[in-house]
């Protein structure tokens, strides 16, 4: 109930006028995000390198309706990109294709992705390209796999809450794509989607034991010299990391071939002291003005998170 609650907030003009007029709402939000510029997020990114830990960058945004703005985050990704390799931040870019053209024109949104990809790969970096809700997840794996016949260095998300996703995963490991496992962050039907929180953790785990199995099963690179991917076990939940921690023991998987991704502001005691122990862990930096829905997706994933919302937003 309350995460349907606030992920109808994500998606309401209404609330987003009534939150962000509170002062302090986006200083509650900051929490989570790194700052509205591509400087403040470079600093996070540097910071959590000193400890061990990777990141992927996000420019916040999504949804968007004219070519112009999906044209200009192009432009923004590229920037980050190049800001990046200035640097010398250990961090790759995470791209949502609605923000990229998706509902504006299939071959424009390609365009735009190709640009950001070939920056990528001319920067020596790697795009992750998310998945958003349903009525998207079929063109974001067609757009993924045009990609993927002619680049090396991108990869793409699966969501454990769908019925789908298992078929998915067969079909995208065999094809060697890089894939992060998340759970999932959008209001799906039943019909679509397990509506309860321990089939979906149960189905997580299951397809997080395929993903290992199956990047370990590949030979060691393909005729196009493509090595086998490194899985990304996107999680907050200690006692999935504890299963798949466990299974990897088990079946003698190196600790450097898989990592385990979270997102800022979200346990970061968890992501130290895995990175502590020798896992690979990368963390989700976004930035940027566009902080609202993206927030509210927050609360909506993590209810413990809403009496530091509330608390906050009537502080005048």
């Amino acid at each position: 109930m309350l995460r349907a609650l606030f992920i109808y907030l994500s998606h309401s003009k209404w609330a987003y006028r009534f939150i962000t007029s509170f002062r302090l709402t986006r200083q509650a939000a900051l929490r989570f995000i790194a700052g509205d510029k591509i400087e403040d997020a470079i600093a996070v990114i540097c910071a959590l390198n000193a400890k061990g830990i990777h990141a992927t960058l996000d420019r916040l945004g999504e949804s968007v309706t004219n070519q112009a703005d999906a044209a200009r985050a192009a432009d923004d990704y590229v920037l980050a990109l190049d800001e990046i390799a200035k640097s010398g931040a250990r961090s790759n870019v995470s791209v949502k294709l609605t923000q990229l053209g998706l509902d504006v024109d299939y071959d424009f949104c390609l365009h735009n992705v190709r640009r950001v990809v070939e920056r990528a790969k001319a920067t020596g970096n790697f795009v992750r390209i998310d998945m958003e809700g349903t009525p998207h997840t079929d063109r974001t794996l067609a757009i993924f796999r045009v990609l993927h016949r002619e680049f090396n260095n991108v990869g793409v998300v699966l969501q454990a809450y769908l019925y789908r996703t298992e078929q998915d995963l067969l079909a995208l490991t065999t094809e060697r794509a890089r894939l992060r496992l998340c759970k999932g962050a959008y209001n799906e039907p039943p019909d679509k989607a397990f509506p309860r929180k321990d089939h979906v953790d149960a189905n997580y785990i299951r397809l997080a034991q395929i993903l290992l199995d199956r990047a370990q099963a590949l030979p060691p690179a393909d005729s196009g010299g493509r090595t086998p991917p490194m899985p990304a076990i996107a999680t907050h939940d200690e006692k999935i990391v504890a299963a798949v921690k466990a299974y990897a023991a088990g079946k003698k998987i190196p600790r450097e071939y898989f990592e385990f991704q979270m997102l800022y502001g979200i346990r970061r005691e968890l992501q130290e002291q895995l990175a502590a122990e020798g896992y690979a862990v990368r963390v989700y930096v976004p930035y940027g003005m566009q902080w609202y829905p993206y927030y509210m997706r927050r609360l909506a994933e993590r209810p413990a998170n809403v009496w530091f919302f509330v608390s906050n937003l009537f502080k005048r």
